[in-house]
C-alpha cells in the first residue's frame, strides 16, 4: 500500500477514484478498490449516469467515466459462456435481464456496468460499459452503443446504426440520443454529438462533432456543429468545396425540414421520412 497524508474526514467515493486515477499505485487500497466497483455497479444499476441533464444542459461526471477506466485496470481476463459462446474479457456480461424487464435477442451482448432500463429491446447488437438506454428504445440488428453512450426513451435505433463510445478524456461528452428519436439504417453518431429530441435521421446519416449540419430550409443556410437541434429531419448531404486540385464535395448534413405532430407516434416515424423523401 501506498503512503498518502492521512485526512481528518474519509474521502468520499468520488475523491478517493479522482485520486486513485491521478495516482494508480492506490488501487492496491481496499477503500479505493470498493469505491471503483461500488461506482460501477451503480451506473450498472442505473443509480448514477455518465451525463445527465441538469437545468436544461447536458453534464459529464468525468468521475464515473474514471471509474470506468479504473475498472479495467482492477479486472483480469476471464473466459465466460453464454450457451455454445465462449468469450475471454476483463468485463462480465449484463445479468438478470428477466428482473430488469429487458429483452435481449440472441447473439445480442449488454456489458455490465450499461443500464438498460424496462421495456427496451435490443436485438441481436451490443451495449457497452457506461452506456445508458431509455425505456422503450428499440436498439435494431447489429446496432452498437458504445460505451457511456445515453439513449433517451422510446427512442429506435436502426439497424446497423453506430453509436460512438467516449470514455477519454473523462471530461469529454459522450454520444447522446435525446427522447423520441428515429436514428435511420447505418447512421453513424461519434464524438460525444448530440441529437436532441425527437430529430429524425436518414440512412446513412454521419454527424460527427465538426459535420456541418446545415439547416436549408429558410432563405440563407443555418450551419449547426455537433447538434442536431429537436424534431429536425436530417438527411446525408454534399458540400463543394474548392481545393488546389479542383472542386470536391465533403460530407454534410442537411437539415430539410421539422417533424410534424402527425408522425410524433413511433409506429408512424418511418412516414416522417417519406414525406421528405427519405430513405429509411
Amino acid at each position: 500500500m501506498t503512503d498518502h497524508q492521512p485526512t481528518d474526514h474519509p474521502m468520499t467515493d468520488r475523491q478517493l477514484i479522482e485520486a486513485a486515477f491521478a495516482d494508480r499505485t492506490r488501487l492496491v487500497e481496499p477503500e479505493v478498490r470498493r469505491a471503483v466497483l461500488d461506482a460501477v455497479a451503480a451506473l450498472d444499476q442505473g443509480r448514477l449516469r455518465v451525463a445527465e441533464k441538469i437545468d436544461g444542459a447536458w453534464t459529464t461526471h468525468a468521475w464515473l467515466k474514471q471509474a470506468i477506466l479504473l475498472f479495467f485496470a482492477l479486472n483480469e481476463m476471464a473466459p465466460s459462456e453464454a450457451g455454445p459462446l465462449a468469450f475471454h474479457d476483463k468485463i462480465p456480461l449484463k445479468r438478470d435481464l428477466d428482473k430488469a424487464g429487458v429483452r435481449l435477442v440472441p447473439p445480442g451482448a449488454i456489458r455490465y456496468g450499461a443500464h438498460v432500463e424496462p421495456g427496451a429491446i435490443v436485438m441481436p447488437a451490443y451495449v457497452n460499459i457506461g452506456a445508458r438506454v431509455g425505456s422503450g428504445t428499440m436498439v435494431d440488428t447489429w446496432a452498437t452503443v458504445g460505451s457511456c453512450a445515453q439513449v433517451g426513451k422510446n427512442v429506435h435505433l436502426s439497424g446497423g446504426v453506430g453509436l460512438g463510445g467516449v470514455l477519454e478524456p473523462p471530461g469529454a461528452s459522450p454520444v447522446i440520443v435525446e427522447d423520441g428519436c428515429f436514428i435511420g439504417s447505418r447512421s453513424i453518431i461519434v464524438e460525444g454529438a448530440l441529437i436532441e429530441a425527437e430529430a429524425v435521421l436518414g440512412a446513412n446519416t454521419v454527424i460527427t462533432s465538426s459535420t456541418p449540419i446545415i439547416d436549408v430550409t429558410g432563405p440563407e443556410e443555418v450551419v449547426y456543429r455537433g447538434r442536431v437541434p429537436p424534431r429536425a429531419v436530417v438527411v446525408p448531404g454534399v458540400r463543394q468545396k474548392t481545393f488546389p486540385a479542383g472542386a470536391y464535395g465533403l460530407p454534410c448534413a442537411l437539415i430539410i425540414g421539422e417533424r410534424k405532430a402527425s408522425t410524433d407516434r413511433k409506429t408512424s416515424l418511418n412516414q416522417a421520412l417519406r414525406e421528405f423523401g427519405v430513405q429509411t
